[in-house]
C-alpha cells in the first residue's frame, strides 16, 4: 500500500528521487564554475595567463589549485548523487 502525499499523491520515493536528480545537476554545475574559476585562477598565478593583478602571485596559484580540488570533489559527488537511486 502507497501513502498518499501532500504532492499530488506522487509516492514518496518518487519525491526522493527527483530532488536526487535535482540536486545531481546543480552540484555538476557548480562544481563545473568552480573548476573553471580554479582553472583561471591557477594559470593567472602560475603567470601563464596575463593581464591581471593576480599574475605570478603565488597566493593565486594556491588558490585555484584548492578550488580545482573542491570543483572536482562536487562534480563527483554530482555524478554519485545521480547514480543512487
Amino acid at each position: 500500500m502507497y501513502f498518499v502525499d501532500s504532492l499530488n499523491g506522487a509516492r514518496p520515493e518518487a519525491r526522493i528521487w527527483n530532488w536526487r536528480y535535482r540536486m545531481s545537476y546543480v552540484l555538476l554545475i557548480v562544481g563545473g564554475l568552480v573548476i573553471l574559476m580554479g582553472g583561471v585562477w591557477l594559470l593567472q598565478g602560475l603567470g601563464i595567463l596575463p593581464g591581471s593583478f593576480m599574475t605570478g602571485q603565488t597566493f593565486w596559484a594556491v588558490m585555484g589549485a584548492v578550488f580545482l580540488a573542491v570543483g572536482g570533489l562536487l562534480v563527483l559527488a554530482g555524478f554519485r548523487l545521480n547514480r543512487r537511486r
